[in-house]
Formats: C-alpha cells, structure tokens, sequence
C-alpha cells in the first residue's frame, strides 16, 4: 500500500519551491485579518474581535505540524487572493459614490466560511466542545 502519512511535509514542492515559512504565514495571516475588519465595516457589520484560536493560529497550526502546514498557508494564500481583489473592488464602488454593502456582506460571509475552514485544522478546536456549537 502507498498511503502518505499523516505527518507528511514534502521537503520540496512540485515547482521546487520549499515549503512556506511560518514567519510568512503570521504575517499573511495579519494582512488577512486587517483586511476581513476593513471588509466587515464596509459591509456594516461589527468585525468580532479574533479569539486565542483565530489569533494564534499561525503558531497553533505549526504545533499541528505535518500536512496541515502545508494546507493552512495554501489556505491563507487561497483567502488572501480572494480577499485582495475583493476589498480592491469595494474600495473602487465606494469611490463612484455606489452602496458596496450587499457585496461586502457577502465577501464577509465568504472570509468567514473560508476561515472556519483554516480553524478546523487545528485539532484543538475541534475538540473543544463549546466551539463545535457557536
């Protein structure tokens, strides 16, 4: 049988890049946050104010370690450049004088899916029980 297992971190990428540095991540990992607020205010929504899981993440997720590594920065790239255009494009309505709120709600509630995606990476939080309800 050729199962990868589960601790599996590929030394090299299929473009020969190494695998992604955590200090990278943290500080993609704050961009993303500084941005979701900008999103969330634009939509008139109240950004909740990042917990120990969303605000560790980075660190959590190298305690992880192996494949979710690897997945969780793919992941932050992923919602970065979702994300990016996304405020770009708010940004761009809100100049011509247009209501952006409907799209930003709904970038919001995108960032917010794509999030808790990352989060149930952790092993942690999906054990806690209190998060697996809210």
């Amino acid at each position: 049988m050729n199962a990868t297992p589960t601790d599996f971190v590929p030394a090299a990428r299929r473009d020969g890049s190494a695998p992604r540095d955590l200090g990278s991540m943290r500080g993609q990992w704050a961009a993303l946050q500084d941005a979701a607020a900008a999103v969330a205010a634009i939509a008139g929504v109240e950004a909740e104010k990042p917990d120990e899981h969303v605000r560790d993440f980075p660190s959590r997720i190298e305690g992880a370690g192996g494949w979710r590594v690897e997945l969780a920065s793919n992941g932050i790239s992923d919602i970065s450049a979702m994300m990016r255009p996304g405020l770009k494009a708010l940004l761009a309505v809100t100049e011509r004088g247009q209501d952006p709120t409907a799209a930003a709600l709904t970038l919001w509630r995108e960032y917010l899916h794509a999030r808790a995606a990352l989060l149930d990476l952790l092993p942690e939080y999906l054990a806690d029980e209190s998060l697996a309800q809210a």
